[in-house]
């Protein structure tokens, strides 16, 4: 059992009791954050005199080795080691001897995790920011090559109004536009520096937090020491975020999964994003969708449970909280692939815009437009909206729709009507005509098209 605490205690720790406590299991992902704060740890100590430039070098020396034999398969991460910081400061020592047992020096591994924990969060926003502009990308391609898509846009899951694919997109573009700029909006305010906070109460040795910030990449230290050892709130945020990817993503499967099924047709998934039954030959089967719609409770379950742990700890450091990572570093992966292969998904599917087209006419999706020709035509909208709801009931008993009903039949109802009604009322005229800034309109989606390119070449990164 290697571990950086025992002069103390008189008997070795149990054995069940050790692998309960232990950390090494999941903590060893952070080999990289917690090498890359330590050396700059240690170029902090010299630059303070605290450690001479020998042993400076020793140690930066014998770290990289360490990094670089863990990263090329020559030095295995054991359970021998309680956690990650036991691991790198053994091997270390053994590699350098008596300059190893320096590295602690002024520092604490409540401070320590806390460093590798923030470093490991902000390298993972900014991988599922990336995932994300990706995304964003390809929605984007899709709503360019759709603005004359039409398609019936729902309320209640009944069809509503004829809107474009384009249109439709841009609405989920918006959703995952809001997701960046709350993963930005995280990064930005976690990006504090704890180190040398020491275990709650700061250290007796002359640190330069600011200057080991700096060589982190933080914008400074943290203020207070016990907020900083005890600080969760950022993996709180990052799961809630996430939590919204989730929520987007399982929305949008849901649509994929109704417009992938024989009563829609509106899409023809990839064969390489789904699969069949092993009875039935028929099926060809949203799996994709499905998996990321049900990984989204995995991913609440996270949030949940950090902010039950998190909810009756008093100041400062408490060893629930080595509970925070099993549930966030779980999140993160089931996010980066759930928007990778949904994007790969999205890339290679098909929309069949004759059968999109076809439900809007046939679902008195122009009902509206209908009821809005009669008001140019000097009848009152609540009239209007009367005689629009006979005319859709007697095409209910003929099976037929606006589109179909003969003027005559029209005219029946309503002498108002003329010719230029199917005009009125067809899925071209019912788009194009809405030109309100964020309607379907050719103008109004050309000019948010146009801007969704600029944010994605300004917002290439976080």
């Amino acid at each position: 059992m290697a571990q950086l605490w025992g002069g103390r205690f008189t008997k070795e720790t149990d054995k069940l009791v050790y692998q309960f406590n232990a950390s090494i299991s999941f903590d060893r992902k952070f080999y990289r954050q917690d090498i890359q704060g330590s050396m700059a740890h240690v170029k902090m100590l010299a630059k303070q005199k605290i450690l001479t430039e020998e042993e400076r070098d020793q140690i930066l020396e014998g770290l990289s080795g360490i990094l670089r034999d863990v990263e090329n398969g020559n030095l295995q991460i054991t359970e021998e080691y309680e956690d990650i910081h036991s691991f790198v400061e053994a091997v270390l020592t053994q590699r350098v001897g008596e300059a190893g047992k320096k590295l602690h020096t002024g520092r604490s591994r409540n401070d320590q995790v806390a460093l590798d924990m923030k470093l490991y969060v902000r390298d993972e926003i900014d991988e599922t920011d990336l995932l994300l502009k990706e995304f964003l990308e390809t929605l984007l391609q899709i709503m360019e090559e759709n603005t004359g898509t039409f398609l019936p846009g729902f309320t209640h899951l009944q069809k509503a109004q004829p809107v474009t694919l384009a249109h439709h997109m841009g609405a989920y573009f918006e959703m995952f536009r809001r997701d960046r700029e709350r993963l930005s909006d995280i990064r930005r305010r976690m990006n504090l520096c704890p180190l040398g906070s020491g275990a709650l109460a700061g250290t007796t040795y002359p640190l330069d937090r600011a200057y080991t910030a700096s060589l982190l990449g933080f914008d400074g230290p943290t203020r207070n020491s016990m907020d900083s050892v005890s600080d969760r709130d950022y993996c709180i945020e990052l799961l809630s975020a996430l939590s919204l990817v989730m929520m987007h993503l399982s929305r949008f499967s849901e649509e994929i999964i109704l417009w992938n099924s024989n009563e829609y047709r509106f899409v023809e998934i990839d064969d390489a994003y789904s699969t069949g039954s092993s009875i039935m030959p028929q099926k060809k089967n949203p799996d994709i969708a499905e998996l990321v719609r049900g990984k989204t409770g995995r991913v609440y379950g996270a949030l949940m449970a950090l902010l039950t742990v998190m909810k009756g700890i008093p100041l400062a450091y408490d060893k629930d909280m080595q509970e925070d990572k099993e549930g966030t570093f779980d999140a993160i992966e089931t996010v980066k692939g759930c928007v990778l292969l949904f994007n790969g998904m999205l890339k290679t599917m098909k929309f069949r815009k004759d059968v999109m087209e076809r439900s809007a006419s046939r679902g008195f999706t122009n009902a509206t437009d209908a009821a809005d020709y009669l008001v140019n035509h000097g009848i009152p909208f609540r009239d209007a909206h009367g005689i629009i709801g006979q005319l859709v009931l007697l095409c209910i008993e003929k099976g037929i729709s606006l589109d179909e009903l003969p003027l005559a039949e029209y005219q029946s109802v309503c002498p108002a009507f003329g010719e230029d009604i199917y005009e009125a009322i067809s899925m071209k005229t019912c788009v194009e005509k809405r030109e309100t800034y964020g309607a379907p309109g050719p103008g109004p989606m050309q000019a948010v098209i146009e801007e969704y390119k600029i944010y994605l070449n300004e917002r290439s990164t976080l």
